[in-house]
């Protein structure tokens, strides 16, 4: 199975495989005003309350990205018994930084203030994302500026999940992401210099074969935040590239991949 997902892409097709029923999914509801504020909420099926909540935040460089075509790890999450949503954000040439993190913010804002309609706990509300949707989730866990302007702290979280991501990404060499990130100080775009005591628990996975984001950055990340005294997990899996730790979320492909098993179980602890 791994051999066929290194080099299979198209996300419309891994959605085709995955099953289309267990559970409930709610399709563009507003978030904000502009046309990629909207997002996607998956529950379990059936009288549900009470449950954990998991904002994701999919990857793109920034630059693409639509919430359609996760259904797939929505999927996964509501079968583990978790209400997920799922956002769109502003990306390049529309967004660029922070408006991406403002964004990731306000959806999840909206979920603290309406997922209990949808069965979730927002007590129990946890932040996970892929790639750039880690960094976002990331920035908001770690710098407390993003949350506070939505009426939140890290307090309300109950811990963040990174897959594959940028935490540690300076100095910038593609031109886009030098357009995206360059007019700012660039101190301020790194996640890694706002770790700080009060972060929320973290799980930090990556692949030792990412040639996309190397995954140093999970590990200088995990290292700072063990010296403030946080929890951190943090586990590079020797088999996977850039995107493979992301489709093995995937239901028809989770027999004997550990992600989900990984990410079901610190969500049960925390």
């Amino acid at each position: 199975m791994r051999w066929l997902l290194e080099g299979f892409h198209p996300l419309a097709e891994i959605n085709f495989l995955v099953p289309k029923a267990g559970y409930r999914k709610k399709f563009g509801i507003s978030y904000g005003k502009l046309e990629r504020q909207k997002l996607d909420v998956y529950s379990p099926e059936g009288e549900v309350q009470n449950l954990p909540v998991v904002v994701f935040l999919y990857g793109g460089s920034f630059q693409s990205g639509r919430r359609k075509d996760y259904l797939f790890v929505g999927q996964a999450l509501t079968k583990r018994g978790f209400v997920t949503v799922i956002p769109d954000y502003r990306v390049y040439p529309e967004g660029k930084f922070p408006n991406f993190i403002e964004d990731g913010a306000a959806a999840v804002s909206w979920a603290w203030n309406h997922i209990g309609d949808f069965g979730g706990d927002h007590s129990r509300l946890f932040l996970m994302g892929h790639s750039a949707g880690a960094y976002i989730a990331a920035m908001l866990a770690l710098n407390p500026r993003y949350l506070a302007q939505v009426g939140l702290s890290s307090a309300d979280l109950r811990g963040f999940i990174g897959l594959a991501g940028p935490y540690d990404f300076l100095p910038l060499n593609n031109p886009k992401l030098i357009e995206i990130f360059g007019a700012n100080s660039l101190e301020e775009t790194q996640p890694i210099n706002f770790v700080n005591a009060e972060a929320p628990p973290a799980l930090l996975l990556h692949g030792a074969k990412d040639g996309v984001i190397r995954p140093g950055n999970t590990e200088r990340l995990a290292e700072r935040l063990r010296a403030v005294k946080c929890q951190v997990e943090a586990t590079i899996y020797p088999q996977y590239r850039h995107l493979m730790i992301l489709f093995v979320l995937a239901s028809p492909f989770q027999h004997g991949e550990p992600v989900m098993d990984d990410i079901a179980r610190f969500i049960g602890a925390h």
